[in-house]
């Protein structure tokens, strides 16, 4: 696709089959388009699922959490590197423009999750929303589902985090607030780049940086704990922004930060190197060697305990940079952990 053929507000820039369907609609030849038409400029559609368990357990070592809530399948924020993309697959639907825009909503989430809290063998740790699509993505301003989590958890007084690109959180921190007291919440902004112009186009329809950092000051000065996830770094694009955003997050609040290099699983290699080459052609090769260079010569890894910072002169690089921003301006030794002694099983209140 030409670069005055862009397609606004989208990540992914073109559809891909899917490795599950044995037939397909294509496009042959690019060149003889005159004219794209919707199929290539699809508008986001809604489709509702009705699981029968909300809460998931996470078995991978290094996220960082133990159980998650993803209310939406499918993202659009239309982030270009995003790992849960090939996960729209499974659902009949293709990794590329598909998983921006045909969302799947779990409508039954809050009641799924009061049920699970209620049953007898629950044992309290801190549940994340989302850790794989947004749970603050476009969609929820208007159905209000991560709303309705937050409410349930706030009845049980239950441990929660929210990880998240997007300033909608403020519309909620009137349930925050209200967590915090207990210190029940945390809150963790992703923050991929301060470069507006290289964010409108690998993350298009997520929060500015500049809106991102006003809403981790907003909330810690509501008494939220907040941190930022410097993620994914992508060498050759903003792997030099590292210091920057720590220390601007920290002078906005922020007391704990964290990152992850790309790593470009299954389908999204084929989507991040189309993009790549349309958006930035002069600096192609040079970033994508760098990103082989990650991960011994392949552009993913799999492995627990690197895939996440990758390994080799790259790898360090990016490790050094991190560490000596966050000693320089964020207090190491702090840390957040949340409170799991003041659940209410049952949602009964506590006389004493």
């Amino acid at each position: 696709m030409k670069s005055d053929q862009n397609i606004k507000g989208r990540g992914a820039q073109h559809k891909l089959s899917n490795s599950y369907l044995k037939q397909e609609f294509t496009t042959e030849w690019d060149e003889g388009i005159d004219e794209y038409t919707h199929l290539e400029k699809p508008k986001t559609q809604i489709f509702y699922e009705y699981p029968k368990k909300i809460i998931n357990k996470v078995s991978s070592p290094d996220v960082g959490m133990e159980y998650s809530i993803n209310p939406y399948q499918g993202c659009e924020h239309g982030c270009v590197y995003c790992y849960a993309r090939n996960s729209h697959e499974y659902w009949g639907w293709d990794a590329g423009l598909d998983f921006e825009s045909k969302i799947i909503v779990k409508k039954n989430a809050p009641s799924l999750l009061e049920k699970e809290l209620l049953h007898k063998n629950w044992k309290v740790k801190p549940i994340v929303l989302s850790g794989n699509t947004d749970c603050y993505q476009p969609i929820e301003k208007k159905l209000r589902i991560t709303r309705s989590l937050l409410q349930v958890l706030a009845k049980y007084r239950h441990p929660v985090g929210i990880i998240t690109k997007n300033v909608a959180v403020l519309d909620d921190l009137d349930i925050l607030i209200d967590l915090a007291k207990d210190n029940l919440i945390r809150v963790i902004f992703s923050i991929t780049s301060l470069d507006e112009k290289l964010r409108s186009v690998l993350e298009p329809r997520t929060a500015s940086a500049a809106k991102k950092l006003n809403a981790i000051k907003v909330l810690s000065e509501s008494g939220i704990p907040v941190s930022v996830m410097n993620a994914p770094i992508i060498p050759g694009l903003n792997h030099h922004e590292i210091p920057e955003i720590i220390k601007r997050s920290a002078e906005h609040g922020a007391i704990d930060a964290g990152y992850t290099v790309v790593r470009l699983n299954g389908r999204i290699a084929e989507i991040f190197k189309k993009w790549l080459e349309n958006y930035f052609p002069d600096r192609f090769e040079k970033v994508w060697h760098q990103i082989q260079n990650l991960h011994n010569g392949n552009v993913n890894d799999s492995n627990w305990g690197q895939r996440m910072k990758g390994n080799g002169n790259e790898s360090d690089i990016i490790k050094q940079l991190f560490y000596m921003a966050k000693r320089k301006h964020m207090n190491s030794t702090q840390k957040i952990e949340l409170n799991t002694n003041a659940f209410r099983r049952g949602g009964a209140y506590t006389l004493f």
